[in-house]
């Protein structure tokens, strides 16, 4: 069995608090919280969508004495919060509680949030090469200051994690049928369950159609007008749609970065799937895993340690540009470039660490398997087998 990222901190959280976790569809958050459940002398499990359960919440008739009680897609029922609020409010000893939930637990969580001060959010994210080769996150232990990247370990499964993508059940089956089959099935739940009954739309089929054209442009800042023109609406209506594929874990966005940059772009987003396994290109496939893997560290340091970690990318009206920036408590700390192969000029990875005072540049390099630091820029090219063991 895995051990997931968060699995650690969230035990260390339910001592004082409520827990939250949310995230994309099977990206294994029932298992996490019954994997936790298994730590305590007893725990009960609760879901909202099987009748036995919703009924027994709805009339409280809840286990008298259980150390954990776990609510499974309890924000389905709409006075959800309340539900909550009056089980925690009046729970007697050590009683802890842990909720979990897809998109929409996170949309209907911050809506008037009546809850606010008895509960600590997680965001569950696919599995990364860390958790694959079983290795304890980076962090658990508070940083004063942005840390050295521990760049010593290289990890094995790269090849698999790129081809099958990180969710549980393709990666573990590493099974080609087994892929294909929850690719569509996903598609299908994503769009038939969580978008069509928690948004008010009238052209669901035009936004499959949108997200079916997003695996071919995800590594290129998205022309929303490029996209209106296709899909015959205007860009607006495709802003809001994508906005909408975000909310709900299909794809997500990264922004450019442009403080203290002059001729900075300023508009034009990034987005990335959740899912790269869809996309057929290596170098965009690739770029994809990066970026998953860098935005869930980012979320681990807000979500465990409260640190404001943000992801962005770097690119000017002079058209340099460099894939990643990572920030840490709102300054510039990694530039990052992916390769498939190392081999192209870093003048302009090095053009933004001089403008921003950075002094981590590192090149990813999928297949170039060498390790060095380039002697006329300092850019520390290294094989992403390496660099990945240093997140989670």
């Amino acid at each position: 069995m895995i051990k997931r990222y968060i699995a650690d901190i969230i035990r260390e959280d339910l001592q004082h608090k409520m827990v939250f976790i949310g995230g994309p569809r099977q990206v294994g958050k029932t298992t996490l919280a019954k994997m936790i459940g298994e730590d305590y002398p007893s725990f009960t499990y609760l879901n909202w969508d099987f009748r036995p359960h919703r009924e027994a919440l709805v009339r409280s008739t809840l286990p008298a004495e259980t150390n954990l009680l776990i609510l499974d897609e309890i924000h389905k029922y709409p006075d959800w919060k309340s539900l909550i609020k009056g089980i925690w409010d009046t729970r007697t000893g050590d009683e802890s509680i842990l909720v979990t939930g897809s998109s929409k637990l996170d949309i209907y969580r911050k809506g008037g949030d009546s809850l606010l001060g008895r509960y600590h959010y997680f965001r569950l994210y696919p599995l990364t090469l860390k958790e694959l080769n079983s290795q304890a996150p980076v962090g658990m232990d508070f940083p004063d200051k942005a840390p050295k990247l521990d760049l010593d370990l290289s990890g094995k499964g790269l090849d698999k994690l790129l081809f099958f993508g990180g969710f549980p059940e393709p990666l573990l089956s590493e099974s080609g049928r087994v892929l294909k089959r929850w690719q569509r099935e996903r598609f299908e739940r994503v769009f038939r369950d969580d978008i069509r009954e928690t948004e008010n739309i009238r052209s669901l089929a035009q936004i499959e159609l949108l997200a079916a054209m997003l695996p071919s442009r995800v590594t290129s800042p998205l022309s929303l007008n490029s996209l209106a023109e296709d899909l015959e609406t205007s860009s607006n209506t495709v802003k809001s749609w994508m906005d909408l594929l975000c909310r709900n874990y299909y794809t997500f966005k990264i922004t450019p970065y442009h403080k203290r940059l002059e001729r900075a772009l300023k508009k034009s987003s990034k987005y990335y799937l959740w899912d790269w396994s869809e996309i057929k290109d290596e170098g965009a496939r690739f770029e994809n895993l990066m970026a998953v893997h860098l935005l869930k560290y980012a979320h681990f340091m807000q979500d465990s340690h409260g640190i404001s970690v943000e992801l962005y990318y770097l690119r000017d009206t002079a058209k340099r540009e460099v894939d990643f920036l990572l920030t840490w408590e709102d300054k510039p700390w990694i530039l990052l470039e992916t390769k498939v192969n190392h081999g192209d000029s870093l003048t302009s990875l090095n053009y933004f660490a001089d403008k921003l005072g950075v002094n981590e540049k590192y090149v990813v390099c999928l297949n170039d398997k060498k390790d060095y630091i380039d002697r006329n820029s300092g850019v520390r090219v290294i094989p992403a087998s390496r660099f990945l063991m240093s997140l989670v």
